[in-house]
């Protein structure tokens, strides 16, 4: 994701309206990347190196956490708790991803590519999310 198209999305003078962005963003890319696991869990599977029924069941999970990021997104005013959860979770599926190269997966070279860059795409959300709702709060 490019640094102008990130400025462009967030580009309003009302912290709520990029935290809100923000969320739909992670939510429309973490609902993608669930469902194509979900569909696609035996030829990623393969390409990643990593296991059929393990993508099978990050896909489930992904889809449904990315189904309730895109509720927080469709709130006028995120609730605060959930939208921490949100960041929390985030962070700490970025930090799992990089522990599952060395201690889980065995992954391909494909793998070994994939599974650093979404976990630093997830980290940034994170970020962003975070950063948003500081920006929020500050304007209280």
């Amino acid at each position: 994701m490019s640094a102008t198209l990130l400025s462009g999305f967030a580009r309003t003078t009302v912290p709520q309206t990029a935290l809100r962005r923000f969320l739909a963003l992670d939510a429309v890319v973490t609902t993608s990347n669930g469902l194509a696991y979900a569909a696609f869990c035996g030829p990623l599977g393969r390409l990643l190196g990593v296991g059929q029924a393990t993508l099978l069941e990050l896909g489930l999970f992904l889809t449904a956490f990315g189904a309730g990021v895109g509720w927080l997104a469709s709130r006028r005013r995120p609730p605060v708790f959930p939208v921490r959860l949100v960041i929390e979770a985030n962070y700490l599926w970025a930090a799992l991803s990089l522990v599952s190269l060395l201690v889980w997966f065995s992954p391909t070279t494909a793998g070994a590519l994939w599974i650093p860059a979404q976990a630093l795409t997830v980290a940034s959300f994170a970020l962003l999310q975070q950063l948003a709702l500081r920006a929020t709060a500050a304007g209280r």
